[in-house]
This record gives C-alpha cells, sequence and structure tokens, in this order.
C-alpha cells in the first residue's frame, strides 16, 4: 500500500510541534508596514498555536 503525500499548500502555512501543536504565523505581515507600530510588527513576526478544534482539522487535512 502508498503511503499518503502530504498536502504541500498547508505544509507550507503550518507546522506541527513534537507536542502535537500546529503552529502559524500571523495574518497581516505582508505589507502596509509603515502604518503598524514597531510593537506591532515585533509581535506580527511570532508564531502562534492554532485553537485544538482547528488543529484536528489542520492534521486531518495534511494526510
Amino acid at each position: 500500500m502508498p503511503k499518503d503525500k502530504t498536502r504541500k499548500a498547508l505544509a507550507k502555512r503550518f507546522r506541527i510541534t513534537r507536542k502535537g501543536k500546529v503552529m502559524h504565523g500571523k495574518a497581516g505581515k505582508s505589507h502596509l508596514q509603515s502604518g503598524k507600530s514597531a510593537d506591532r510588527r515585533r509581535g506580527l513576526r511570532k508564531k502562534t498555536a492554532l485553537a485544538k478544534g482547528e488543529a484536528s482539522k489542520v492534521k486531518k487535512a495534511m494526510q
């Protein structure tokens, strides 16, 4: 039986940690940076964990 292929579109947007959390980048980072404060831009750099319900959907879709 062949292996399941990873959905590459999802793999580029999400990362699963060793403990099973799904991390994602924040929205609003790609343009119009000059209108945002330095604090806000710094916060946008960090990755955050998805909520449990959304995380399970992403994990299922990745397989």
